[in-house]
């Protein structure tokens, strides 16, 4: 089965909710709805960018940690599959801060790829991504909602 193209991929992400403790996202659930009318399959652990203010050349690749073994999920018309996102905390109040001594860093949106399906800015209906030491730990694509 082909594997499911950018153009056939809705793309959303939402704060998980069970993430670490601490007063930044944490953790992100990115959705992927298949939109065409044809079944295809989506594999693999993602590539994660914080997005550079809507310049492609400015994103900041993150340090992805896979978690988890990846195999293929078939993704009917009208499904879907899902990855999750655990990043270094932010703690503290206000600004937080980083217990490794590193700067917080906020995104409006990520870059989200899956290998051979594109690659997909995300933005939170509410909020930022927020991380320290530009890591993110990531389950492979699955066909099971995590939370």
């Amino acid at each position: 089965m082909r594997t499911c193209p950018e153009t056939s991929l809705r793309v959303a992400a939402y704060a998980a909710a069970d993430r670490p403790p601490g007063t930044g996202l944490g953790a992100a659930v990115v959705e992927f709805t298949n939109v065409s009318g044809q079944p295809c399959v989506l594999r693999g652990h993602p590539s994660v960018a914080g997005a550079g203010n809507g310049s492609p050349q400015k994103n900041v690749p993150l340090s992805v940690t896979r978690t988890g073994t990846a195999s293929p999920v078939r993704v009917a018309p009208g499904g879907k599959a899902w990855v999750k996102l655990t990043f270094v905390q932010v703690q503290g109040e206000g600004d937080g801060y980083c217990e490794s001594g590193a700067e917080s860093v906020a995104y409006p949106s990520l870059v989200v790829g899956l290998p051979g399906s594109g690659a997909h800015q995300v933005a939170l209906e509410e909020g930022l991504f927020a991380e320290c030491d530009d890591k993110v730990t990531a389950t492979p694509v699955s066909a099971t909602k995590p939370n």
